[in-house]
């Protein structure tokens, strides 16, 4: 008499945050400066976001593209 067996295969899940990405989401998110999708409702993204172009423009080796251009 012959059986067969048939083994099941399982993988674990994949967590893409566990390649540190992670920790650095937290440690952003504990900036004393970082932003919320919130703050769009109360308009002041758009200001913020202004304000960190405007600091990045200062670097000579910044390029922007802009696509309302």
């Amino acid at each position: 008499m012959l059986f067969f067996h048939r083994k099941k295969i399982t993988f674990k899940p994949i967590d893409p945050l566990d390649n540190g990405l992670r920790e650095e989401i937290a440690a952003e998110q504990r900036e004393s400066d970082h932003f919320e999708l919130s703050d769009q409702v109360d308009m002041t993204l758009p200001d913020k976001w202004d304000a960190i172009l405007a600091d990045a423009r200062q670097d000579p080796d910044f390029t922007f593209v802009d696509d309302e251009a």
